[in-house]
This record gives C-alpha cells, sequence and structure tokens, in this order.
C-alpha cells in the first residue's frame, strides 16, 4: 500500500538511464491489470530515442518533462482486440497505466501520467508520430526517469465524496 500512498507525479528527472529489466518489470505490472473480459486490449510503445519523445511536444502542450525523461511508454487500446461492441478499452488501459505507475514508485521511478484520448489532436498526432494502424488508439503516456525531485505525499481523501446507499448533499 506505500506505493499507492506514496505515489505522486514527478515530472523532473535525473539523467540516469532506466535498465531494461526495470522497463520489463513496469510492463509486466501494467499487464497484470484487470481487463472486461479478460480481453487484455493494450499494446505498449517504448520511446528511448530523444527526437521521439521530443516529437510528442509538436502536439502535446504538456509534455515538455520528455525533454528530461530517459524513456516514455505509450499505453494503447488495440481496437481489433475488444470483444465487446463498449468502449471498456478506456478502462482497462487506464488500470494497466495505473499497475504501471504504482510500480514505478516500488521501482524508485518517477513518472507522469500524459494524457492523450480522447483529445484529437493529441492521438492523431501520436498515432503518426509512431506510425500506429488506425485500430491501434493511444489512450495516454508515461514519462520516466530517476527523480531529481520528489513531491510529498498529499492525503486526497475527502469523506464529503463519499455518498452511501444514496446520493446526499
Amino acid at each position: 500500500m506505500d506505493a499507492i500512498f506514496n505515489r505522486r507525479s514527478v515530472r523532473k528527472y535525473l539523467a540516469k538511464p532506466i535498465p531494461e529489466e526495470d522497463v520489463t518489470t513496469l510492463l509486466k505490472a501494467a499487464m497484470r491489470a484487470p481487463s472486461a473480459g479478460n480481453e487484455q486490449p493494450w499494446e505498449f510503445v517504448v520511446l528511448r530515442r530523444r527526437e521521439t519523445m521530443e516529437g510528442i511536444m509538436e502536439f502535446h502542450p504538456y509534455a515538455r518533462m520528455l525533454r528530461e525523461a530517459d524513456c516514455a511508454i505509450v499505453i494503447c487500446g488495440n481496437m481489433e482486440l475488444q470483444k465487446f461492441p463498449h468502449d471498456y478499452w478506456i478502462q482497462d488501459c487506464s488500470a494497466a497505466t495505473q499497475n504501471l505507475l504504482i510500480e514505478a514508485v516500488h521501482l524508485g521511478i518517477g513518472a507522469v501520467w500524459l494524457g492523450i484520448y480522447p483529445i484529437e489532436e493529441r492521438y492523431a498526432g501520436m498515432q503518426r508520430l509512431l506510425g500506429l494502424p488506425g485500430h491501434v488508439i493511444p489512450l495516454g503516456a508515461v514519462a520516466l526517469g530517476y527523480p531529481s525531485e520528489q513531491p510529498e505525499p498529499m492525503d486526497t481523501y475527502r469523506p464529503e465524496r463519499v455518498h452511501l446507499e444514496k446520493w446526499h448533499q
């Protein structure tokens, strides 16, 4: 539970490479997420080249941290892997992203989630940049690096947002 309660978005990184085995561990954690009907509609693109990560800044206004990140992982939904006529891929890929973020804390790696879908300019830009086929939609990206700053954990529990049995004011 410490990884959940200590997770914070980290946007500043040291110039220190993340070992491939840790990247693999992050991907394994992501793929352990639950998914509707166990369809596991996710695909992951690991970015290590500086030019690719900086290319994201051309269409994503909040991606400046990629200048310092050692790598990034783009989480995509593969529409051909969907079993249901609903967009459960969004929840499934979000759960995979959260698992990745929590495992990053456990490994001492700083991470921040960059939202891509449903903003057309962002997901179309990512599809072009990475050469994704039309049936693969990028949901988000996670910038990764060893933190050069460690934001303090925040208590985000809000009891006024908990409703018992029915909505109350």
